[in-house]
């Protein structure tokens, strides 16, 4: 059975032709034809997420997970404004959403209707293209709907993907169903195309490479890609470049360099001059540290080569001078052909001090007290190897990416626009379709704002959660500003005395603590037995005035 409204029958159509399959509902009245018609069609997979900022968070790591778009589904008014961090994170991140929303007839709009708001362009700035569906039902309307719809879809799904926002007014009876198959819509298909280095272009960007002696690449976040990751580490094999990377970027060669915060520290202390690059190249999203920022827009290399197939023109360093509108793996294909083999001194010299970096670093954390830092050594070298590891925003993140990688896991984390509100949910989204181990890593503050996460059906045995209890929001400690506020208690800090225990009974999950290196050593051997097959979550407390001593004092160390 399936709702007789025929725009909703035409989106359902087009949905299944493109293999669009998955979607999240959130409860509602004004949404109830898309409901009856969703769960009323073979094809879809339907789950149902009542709060819907913790849904769109939800389908975007879901779609994250399958590498597919994923619908979104709500009823009018306030419900669809509470889609709009994470319809924001998706955009900075490239993640297809297709995000319908039910909404009241425009003669409604400002009449005092409840439920009823401008829901025309509330997304306009996060999304890559948005429609409203008409009202009537005509032939031509139907048609113009379908032309639309079909457009829609491919934007969020080929070339440079991202979110949509499909409007759907709808007038009472909202609940009558037919017995009856989807119409066979008419698709329109988006041709994939490929971006390629003309010939006299490609002589032209060899012939610069092969003239810089400090080529400096700095991978972004991005997902697994063993492809690229060959293609990388085969030019610099060649040509003697040196690359730059987070976990968020997902590569592992043992030929890059991925301490990045601490070896800013050192460099910085030493000769800057010798780690100035003469050509910068660029892909991927963003990397977290702020001090690669500042010395890349105090040293500038000469020339910026930034590779993107959606041209976007990234001048995060101030020096962009060429966008190179290709794929970075077919860049680094064809360049690698006509790439001199090259001196390896500059290479060198960063590895030396990356490895010198790493060496005070263990040193360092080896002997200091039980507090975040020493948390996440532990917590890094418990986690199993081929995990996937999801790292919450603000304190977390940073703590993440100074120690060593887990083996062979995946890292992801919402960094298109850095927030802690959806953390969580992006997480269990993620692991309610992935075979794998999945950890969430994530700030006490961040924990209970996004508890809602909790609150769904799709959680398995495969989850599990790391609170990192500091007291509030230590991440005001450890940057330069708040600290020195008469506002830092109340206002940034926010102290928070509550603990996880009473949420994870709620929500079914196995609770487990810590608050000293014996203790979380002994947890975690529990936490990650084989024999746990339930979701689970570890509360580890730590004091928030040791956590911002140690981490300052890390820095001062590898200075040396």
């Amino acid at each position: 059975m399936i709702s007789t409204k025929k725009h909703i029958q035409q989106l359902a159509a087009l949905l299944l032709k493109k293999g669009i399959t998955d979607v999240v509902i959130s409860p509602g009245s004004r949404n109830a034809p898309l409901i009856n018609t969703f769960t009323g069609c073979d094809g879809f997979y339907c789950r149902n997420v009542v709060d819907e900022r913790s849904a769109g968070y939800f389908a975007l790591g879901l779609a994250l997970a399958k590498q597919n778009p994923v619908v979104l589904v709500c009823s009018s008014g306030t419900a669809a404004l509470n889609y709009s961090p994470a319809i924001a994170e998706a955009f900075y991140q490239n993640i297809p959403l297709i995000v319908l929303t039910a909404d009241r007839p425009d003669y409604w709009i400002d009449q005092a209707e409840s439920q009823c708001i401008r829901q025309e362009g509330i997304y306009r700035n996060f999304i890559r293209k948005e429609i409203s569906l008409p009202l009537g039902e005509s032939e031509k309307e139907l048609w113009f709907a379908a032309r639309q719809i079909n457009e829609c879809l491919n934007m969020a799904a080929s070339g440079v993907k991202g979110p949509v926002h499909i409007n759907i007014p709808l007038e009472e009876p909202l609940h009558e169903l037919a017995d009856e198959p989807l119409p066979d819509t008419k698709e329109i298909v988006w041709a994939e195309t490929h971006f390629s280095l003309a010939e006299d272009e490609t002589e032209k960007l060899a012939e610069i490479l092969n003239s810089s002696p400090k080529i400096l690449i700095l991978a972004g976040q991005q997902n697994p890609n063993p492809g690229l990751e060959n293609a990388l580490a085969a030019f610099v094999g060649k040509s003697g470049a040196v690359v730059l990377h987070e976990h968020l970027s997902n590569l592992s060669d043992e030929m890059f360099c991925g301490s990045i915060d601490a070896l800013m520290s050192a460099i910085l202390q030493d000769k800057t001059e010798e780690f100035q690059p003469g050509l910068l190249i660029t892909f991927g999203g963003q990397f977290v540290s702020k001090s690669l920022k500042q010395f890349l827009r105090k040293h500038k290399p000469a020339e910026q080569w930034h590779l993107s197939v959606g041209a976007e023109h990234f001048d995060t360093y101030q020096s962009l001078t060429r966008v190179i509108q290709v794929d970075a793996t077919d860049f680094l294909v064809s360049l690698s052909e006509k790439t001199n083999d090259s001196d390896k001194t500059w290479q060198q010299r960063w590895k030396e001090k990356e490895a010198r970096v790493n060496q005070l670093r263990d040193e360092f954390v080896q002997q200091t007290t039980f507090c975040d830092m020493k948390v996440f050594e532990q917590v890094t070298a418990g986690i199993p190897s081929n995990s996937v590891i999801h790292v919450g925003n603000s304190s977390p993140v940073r703590y993440a990416l100074i120690h060593r990688r887990v083996k062979d896991a995946f890292y992801f984390s919402n960094r298109g626009t850095a927030g802690i509100d959806g953390c969580l949910s992006t997480a269990v989204g993620f692991a309610s379709e992935s075979e794998k181990l999945n950890t969430v890593i994530l700030g006490d503050l961040s924990f209970f704002y996004d508890s809602n996460a909790l609150w769904n059906k799709y959680i398995g045995p495969n989850l599990r959660i790391i609170v990192i209890h500091n007291g509030g929001g230590n991440i005001f400690s450890l940057i330069k500003g708040p600290a020195e506020s008469p506002a830092f208690a109340e206002h940034f800090f926010t102290e928070n005395n509550h603990k996880a225990e009473g949420l994870a009974k709620a929500f079914g999950l196995q609770y487990f603590k810590a608050g000293n290196e014996l203790e979380l050593e002994e947890t975690l051997a529990e936490f990650y037995s084989p024999k746990l097959q339930q979701p689970a979550l570890l509360e580890v407390f730590t004091r928030a005035e040791e956590n911002t001593r140690v981490f300052r004092e890390l820095f001062q160390y590898v200075k040396k």
